[in-house]
């Protein structure tokens, strides 16, 4: 987290003729009181302001001996509508809420015996105590916004990467620079200014352009992180960490079905589980290239839907979940040692009785034969 960090201002001269510019500076929204040096309106004081936007507009005038005290706020599109305040004793102009629009050149005008001038730069300070984080693709390009929809005169900006300066313009000198062999030359034929608004743009992105930007101007100060992602990253794998199936008469503490969701070789994402459109668990890579490993549990039988997914701000990878086929059911069911032996004991006392009856049967069977045997030679001696 960056704290508010002001610019400092400097003098300049020679913008209104050799009368020298004195420099105020406010904060976008709160109120600011161009001072007029006089204690007091004089009867005969004519006091014109007036503010350069191309050419000199007028947007207030005191006539002490009318006793007229007129502010015109609907100038220049109405931006200074219904911000203007005059100071009836002292003539000083107070501008409210200000915004970046209100940041210029402005110049007083006292009518006496002999003229006299005045003349201010008014910076508005657009100031930010946070990093904003932007996410582009690799081989697209990306702008940098400027905060400015029109640079004007007297305006700077510089641009750097980390510590090194990238791009500087200057309006007043008419340069647009851009130093894009610095860094051993990553930003080569890759950097271009807007020359109305001040943005950089960054063409065909690489890895090596990822990480801290910082745009420094004559009103603000502002710090980007850009984080750069790959087109293409690969599908999440399912895989199973149980080594044997089950059935619906497996004891509780096997009946769960224990899975891995892993994506190698991946930075900047998110490996998430998901039960139907609910979020279940999830981890998250940062900026190094590493492996990631999201387990779950669940339960063999188990009929919802699960699916794994690989995501990063700009695409996403999903791998759904076949329960049948990394989970399935055993079609013979393996019993303890208890319930094996009382098995094997009812299969010998089956085996056993099946002996006994064949036996029985094959001597009922001769039995019966020997007594009809018996019959019939009883009957030829006869």
């Amino acid at each position: 987290m960056f704290h508010p960090v002001l610019l400092c201002l400097w003098h300049l001269a020679g913008v209104f003729g050799s009368d020298p510019v004195h420099p105020v500076s406010v904060n976008k929204g709160d109120s600011v009181t161009l001072d007029s040096d006089l204690t007091e309106v004089k009867d005969d004081d004519v006091i014109q302001w007036r503010f350069r936007y191309k050419e000199d507009t007028l947007i207030a005038v005191i006539n002490k001996r009318a006793d007229s005290f007129t502010v015109y706020d609907d100038v220049l599109d109405g931006r200074f509508r219904d911000r203007l305040k005059l100071d009836k004793q002292t003539g000083s102009l107070t501008i409210t809420n200000t915004r970046t629009e209100h940041e210029g050149y402005y110049k007083l005008q006292i009518n006496r015996v002999r003229k006299s001038f005045k003349n201010f730069y008014l910076t508005v300070f657009v100031v930010f105590d946070y990093t904003e984080e932007r996410s582009v693709t690799k081989g697209d390009s990306v702008a940098l916004d400027s905060g400015r929809t029109e640079l004007k005169d007297g305006d700077w900006i510089q641009w750097s990467f980390g510590y090194t300066l990238i791009a500087v313009i200057n309006v007043t000198a008419d340069s647009f620079t851009v130093y894009d062999d610095v860094l051993d030359g990553r930003f080569r034929d890759r950097l271009k200014l807007d020359k109305q608004t001040g943005s950089l743009t960054i063409t065909n992105i690489r890895t090596e352009h990822e990480g801290y930007y910082k745009l420094r101007s004559n009103s603000m100060i502002v710090f980007l992180y850009l984080n750069v992602i790959a087109r293409l990253f690969p599908v999440p794998v399912i895989s199973s960490n149980s080594s044997q199936c089950s059935s619906s008469s497996s004891s509780s503490s096997s009946s769960y079905c224990s899975l891995v969701c892993s994506a190698v070789n991946v930075s900047h994402v998110t490996l998430s589980w998901y039960k139907g459109n609910s979020l279940l668990s999830s981890i998250s890579a940062s900026d190094l290239s590493i492996s990631l490993s999201l387990p779950l549990e669940v339960e063999y039988q188990d009929k919802n839907t699960y699916s794994c997914v690989l995501n990063n701000p700009i695409s996403h990878q999903t791998q759904h979940l076949d329960i049948t086929q990394l989970c399935p059911t055993c079609a013979v069911h393996c019993c303890g040692p208890t319930e094996a032996l009382i098995r094997l004991v009812l299969a010998a006392l089956v085996g056993v009785a099946t002996v006994i009856f064949l036996v029985y049967d094959i001597r009922s069977r001769r039995a019966e034969r020997d007594q009809a045997h018996i019959h019939t030679s009883g009957s030829i001696e006869i």
